[in-house]
């Protein structure tokens, strides 16, 4: 499903799947704000948050940024889910109170190209699947600075050969190059999907499918124009579902050194754990560490979390255990269930008593009534 929001008089930017910001001195012009992937089967990947908020998107800081300014809402009419009611988008941004813009909406009658959303929205948006650090401010100072047409912010990883790298002069951050996959080492700084552009770039993208990666960044980087921030702070591609759990431990982590307020705390907590008000966490539980607990899930007595999402809604009924789980809105997990193993339920599925999940992938709306000992998609 694509959610575009376009900040109007606004300059802006993208968590991976990149969300084009386009920047002027007088911020007289739009840009759009993409929520969320195709890809996704049912829901905004990025309001795949439980207690995270939108996850590499930290809605606040930049809301404060755009108040006031008007927002435009593109929906993908095939991909519209519950999640985002056609006849009434604006009351699911009403959820979120600090988003003091102005919305309007248009509905999208098929999926288009990245860069060709881009060039028909005079913006530019993608899928938001990385969480990382929010560098709003000194991302705006840095693209500032050069007077170039493109910024990126760039993170340095472990094994480069996995990943396209970006090679850049340490002294300016002017792009010189991009290598995909080098087999020795020429730079261990890839692309992090976060970016500001200046409206230049607009004369770059035709009128057809075009990659930005493989086409646009390129010749921008030949011409001089393209410049690289390293990013200062945790990131993570959490596109899969093991790596979603690996960022939201990284995300908690986070929160602890900035903001420790945030976190939940109490008897039988364990660790960072965030807990929705709305919650209710039965007696002798142990919940943590690194686990989320989004708004109206009830925990019975004795349930034993770990590294776990547990989305909106959820229930998890007495002794049962869970590690390395997702676990989807409204879905209902039994008495003495035990889950692990990065098992993943989607929206409204039912998991009978005394059963055994072990890195099961489970659809939505289904219901499991025997084990599953061995990891499995479940259609």
């Amino acid at each position: 499903m694509r959610l575009c929001l376009t900040f109007q008089r606004a300059w802006f930017f993208t968590c991976q799947g990149r969300l084009f910001s386009l920047h002027s001195g007088n911020l007289a012009f739009s840009s759009s704000f993409l929520l969320a992937q195709f890809k996704c089967i049912d829901f905004p990947f990025p309001v795949l948050h439980g207690c995270l908020g939108p996850p590499g998107f930290h809605f606040e800081e930049v809301s404060a940024a755009l108040t006031k300014m008007g927002v435009f809402l593109a929906l993908h009419r095939a991909s519209l889910s519950s999640a985002v009611p056609p006849s009434k988008p604006s009351a699911f941004f009403a959820k979120f109170p600090w988003l003091l813009c102005t919305l309007r909406v248009s509905f999208q009658s098929s999926v288009l190209n990245h860069s060709l959303q881009g060039r028909l929205t005079r913006d530019r948006a993608d899928g938001g699947d990385v969480i990382c650090e929010f560098p709003f401010a000194a991302l705006a100072r840095f693209h500032r600075h050069h007077g170039g047409e493109g910024s990126i912010v760039v993170t340095r990883v472990e094994e480069p050969a996995k990943y396209g790298v970006v090679v850049s002069e340490p002294d300016t951050g002017r792009i010189c190059r991009f290598v995909e996959k080098p087999r020795v080492f020429v730079s261990n700084k890839i692309n992090a999907g976060l970016y500001i552009f200046s409206p230049g770039i607009l004369r770059r993208i035709q009128l057809r499918p075009t990659s930005i990666e493989k086409e646009i960044f390129p010749a921008m980087a030949q011409e001089g124009q393209l410049y690289a921030m390293e990013l200062q702070g945790f990131w993570m591609d959490i596109g899969q579902p093991k790596d979603f759990l690996t960022g939201m431990c990284m995300y908690l982590q986070s929160l602890r050194a900035q903001h420790p307020d945030r976190l939940h705390s109490g008897p039988g907590i364990v660790g960072n754990v965030l807990v929705d008000p709305s919650a209710k966490i039965g007696a002798n539980c142990i919940i943590g560490p690194n686990v989320t607990i989004g708004a109206g899930v009830v925990v019975e007595d004795g349930v034993r979390i770990k590294r776990c999402t547990v989305l909106k809604g959820a229930r998890i009924r007495s002794h049962s255990w869970l590690e390395s789980c997702i676990v989807g809105w409204s879905c209902s997990v039994g008495q003495w269930v035990r889950m692990e193993n990065v098992t993943v339920l989607g929206e409204d599925v039912i998991v009978n008593d005394e059963l055994y999940l072990n890195g099961a992938n489970v659809l939505p709306h289904k219901s499991i009534a025997e084990s599953v000992p061995e990891p499995r998609i479940i259609m």
